[in-house]
């Protein structure tokens, strides 16, 4: 958890705002004063992020790793058991946000929504999220988002028209692609290709296939959990997906035509770049374990995904502060001076 140093700190390499994620189980499942306690702390981390003069996008992100209360039992379709708790704790949320500070501060109700690009279930939830939010909060800058996991094909598939009520609003996606790159490693991923992946180069030319799979087989020889025959058929799929990137070439180009997608997509409802956040992006480091340190491919990617949103207008939020996508060391607290100059910024010499 980022503390009050932290804060000032990242205020004076360039950041203005932050995108706080915040879990509604713990506070839908608890009783009135704990939850009253809760609540408490949550105002307590904005009003330090307010003095720090940073603003804040407060994100509402269900734990999809819980058995109970996660995004489906949450808001998976309009009739979702707990969806009446999700909506009375959004309608709380934005109640206190209001009372702060609207100008500096906005509400995010839902995050990376798990419906299909166009979901009808998926506008209807949205609607109603925002129509309570907003009727408590009739200052709060609130934000809306697609389907599809948040994705850009979620955004571009949602036609904004019907939610310019909900003035002030900011439309917000994600991007991670592609992922065979900013995936690398992640244990949380369901698809096997990705437990192994390490040292998978950005841009694709400046690897090479063979080093990539050598650092593939390593990883995956350490692999305890899994036995010899699921390492077999894991592997065979990674070794293809890895022969299509590397055939595909991803570089610089590909994120700018994806972001563009999204500028086009504002151009045609006439919403402004600055209306239109990207909300998430990073990512992995490389196992150093396995292979040679590959942070310069990190660096690039981060640096050519900035540089592609800021191309088109968009202000941007950054995954994230701390752990393997962070840019803050979790024990030292010291700045990654690569990644924070990949994002156009500034750490100090003296940092930490």
């Amino acid at each position: 958890m980022p503390t009050g140093r932290d804060l000032a700190r990242l205020r004076q390499a360039g950041f203005d705002f932050l995108r706080i994620p915040v879990d509604p189980g713990p506070f839908v499942a608890a009783l009135a004063v704990e939850r009253a306690r809760l609540m408490q702390n949550l105002k307590a981390a904005l009003e330090a992020a307010l003095r720090a003069d940073l603003s804040v996008v407060v994100n509402v992100q269900a734990n999809g790793a819980t058995h109970h209360w996660n995004p489906q039992n949450f808001y998976g379709d309009p009739g979702a058991p707990l969806f009446p708790a999700y909506r009375g704790f959004v309608s709380d949320l934005a109640r206190m946000l209001e009372s702060i500070a609207p100008d500096r501060l906005a509400l995010e109700p839902v995050n990376e929504p798990p419906q299909g690009c166009g979901s009808q279930s998926w506008l209807t939830i949205q609607d109603d999220l925002l129509t309570e939010a907003r009727r408590v909060a009739p200052r709060l800058t609130l934000v809306a988002c697609g389907a599809c996991g948040g994705m850009i094909t979620g955004l571009t598939a949602l036609d904004p028209t019907s939610l310019s009520r909900f003035a002030p609003l900011l439309f917000t996606f994600h991007y991670y692609e592609p992922y065979l790159f900013s995936h690398q490693g992640a244990p949380w991923m369901r698809e096997p290709v990705y437990r192994a992946l390490n040292a998978v180069p950005w841009p694709a030319y400046v690897g090479k296939l063979e080093t990539t799979l050598a650092a593939v087989r390593k990883r995956m020889a350490s692999d305890a959990t899994l036995s010899a025959e699921a390492k077999r058929e894991a592997y065979a799929v990674t070794e293809a997906k890895l022969a299509e990137y590397f055939a595909a070439q991803p570089d610089k180009r590909y994120l700018a035509r994806h972001l563009a997608m999204v500028g086009e997509w504002g151009r045609r409802y006439g919403i402004s770049p600055r209306q239109i956040l990207l909300g998430e992006f990073g990512a992995l480091r490389s196992d150093a374990r396995y292979v040679a340190s590959h942070a310069e491919d990190r660096v690039r990617y981060v640096q050519d995904v900035r540089e592609a949103a800021e191309a088109e207008g968009f202000p941007w939020a950054f995954w994230n502060l701390f752990d393997g996508m962070g840019m803050m060391d979790d024990a030292t607290r010291r700045f990654d001076r690569a990644i924070v100059t990949a994002l156009g910024l500034r750490a100090r010499a003296d940092d930490p």
